[in-house]
């Protein structure tokens, strides 16, 4: 380790939902510093997604989220030469900004007209394990099966 290690930030919860998830959320959602754009974003999102589903708006957000979460993931590791994909356990916080950012990643890529309608549509897919952001768990769950032979040269 070179220097010390960065000091975790305290983030203020959100003020309509309380969250500091939402707030995290819309950290990795806001370009340019445009903080009250993504609060404007994922609060339409959230009620876009209120209007089409009867269930509470924070529980599907918080499913669409968990859904998305990957439980491993595949590192490079060189070897003698070669270069080897390692599956290693992923920890809690990075599991939940790797789930964030496959969810405002996917949203960005979808073709619907307004980022509030991507990102509705993309959490609501995530909400029924469908979607862009789901895929991408379970194609890196995939891939770590596949290289699980390989699990006993984790350091």
């Amino acid at each position: 380790m070179r220097k010390r290690r960065a000091k975790r930030r305290i983030l203020l919860p959100d003020p309509k939902f309380e969250s500091v998830l939402v707030t995290r959320f819309v950290n990795n959602l806001m370009l340019d510093g445009k903080k009250n754009t993504a609060f404007k974003v994922l609060y339409n999102a959230l009620d876009d997604i209120s209007t089409k589903t009867d269930e509470n708006i924070m529980s599907v957000f918080e499913k669409a989220l968990e859904n998305v979460m990957p439980h491993v993931e595949v590192r490079s590791r060189r070897i003698g030469g070669a270069t080897f994909q390692i599956p290693h356990p992923v920890r809690e916080d990075r599991r939940i900004s790797l789930a964030m950012k496959w969810t405002i990643g996917a949203a960005r890529k979808r073709n619907e007209k307004t980022m509030t309608g991507r990102l509705s549509a993309e959490l609501l897919a995530a909400y029924k394990e469908e979607g862009a952001a789901y895929k991408k768990k379970q194609d890196t769950h995939r891939m770590a099966e596949a290289n699980k032979a390989f699990s006993h040269f984790r350091f």
